[in-house]
């Protein structure tokens, strides 16, 4: 899974660096939490984004929902993106083409939404879970064109 805050260069610009710092480290305090709450494993962050593991597809996508709203309280949106697929463990960091289509999945979602493979779409049948249709997408620098969906959380 990987978010990613909707506006977070306009916002620090606003801010100034000292109040930017304090509110991206409300951020993580706040998606650590959440992340702890279902199971998931933070792998790294990058400015104000966040790459997380998780042991299936519908906690990933749960997780999004309730991080998406415990950030809301600190006035920020987020966009997730969730894909799954075989990666390489690299010191703790993950690695190959799964992250990659998982962050060009992310990429491609609005401010609030969460965005996922059909891969992910798939593997969650029968979860409850329900999904709106995005259409097909070129993801850069992946091959192929890739079915997407957002996640519909109540």
């Amino acid at each position: 899974m990987f978010t990613d805050i909707v506006g977070s260069t306009e916002r620090a610009a606003v801010l100034g660096d000292n109040r930017w710092r304090e509110l991206l480290e409300a951020f993580y305090a706040r998606v650590r939490e959440v992340l702890q709450l279902y199971r998931g494993r933070e792998i790294n962050t990058a400015g104000d984004g966040f790459l997380a593991a998780f042991d299936g597809p519908a906690r990933a996508i749960r997780c999004a929902g309730a991080m998406r709203e415990a950030v809301r309280a600190l006035g920020l949106d987020v966009r997730c993106g969730v894909h799954t697929g075989e990666c390489e463990l690299v010191g703790k960091d993950l690695a190959g083409i799964a992250v990659h289509i998982g962050a060009r999945v992310s990429a491609l979602a609005g401010s609030g939404e969460i965005l996922v493979s059909q891969t992910v779409r798939d593997l969650v049948a029968g979860s409850g879970l329900s999904f709106n249709e995005r259409g097909k997408h070129r993801l850069k620098g992946v091959p192929d064109e890739w079915h997407l969906f957002e996640a519909i959380l109540n």
